[in-house]
């Protein structure tokens, strides 16, 4: 059973509502990472895990997790 969607509140409102992910432009949903709050592109043949640090998303193709 998965683990319900842990809401970016520390994302003001307008910044969530614009964030796409940077591979693909796909939208991306709240989810609880293994080490933390994370926004996963809903994308399914992209589908990385991009990692919040202090309330700031990381959108870095680079560092982002990989499905799997």
């Amino acid at each position: 059973m998965s683990e319900p969607a842990v809401p970016s509140a520390h994302l003001e409102p307008w910044l969530r509502d614009i964030l796409r992910c940077p591979a693909c432009r796909g939208e991306l949903r709240d989810e609880a990472g293994p080490t933390g709050p994370e926004l996963v592109c809903t994308n399914a043949a992209c589908g990385l895990a991009y990692r919040i640090d202090e309330g700031v998303p990381v959108l870095l193709v680079d560092e982002a997790r990989r499905p799997g």
